[in-house]
């Protein structure tokens, strides 16, 4: 019988991918066609914080 609660590996948190850890979320609204471009993507997560980023650091230049 399979054990109800799950495994305990599911239990672990993600490794984050970069140097800082994901801690944070932002929630926004945007248009359907926008969302749906998004979602196609690979990794929409990975996507989302290098379109920011990449504003950011335009942002940061000027």
């Amino acid at each position: 019988m399979p054990n109800p609660k799950g495994n305990p590996q599911n239990f672990e948190p993600a490794q984050p991918k970069g140097e800082e850890p994901l801690t944070q979320q932002i929630s926004f609204r945007c248009t359907e066609s926008m969302k749906e471009a998004v979602k196609s993507q690979d990794d929409p997560p990975e996507f989302c914080r290098r379109a920011i980023q990449k504003a950011l650091d335009e942002t940061n230049q000027q």
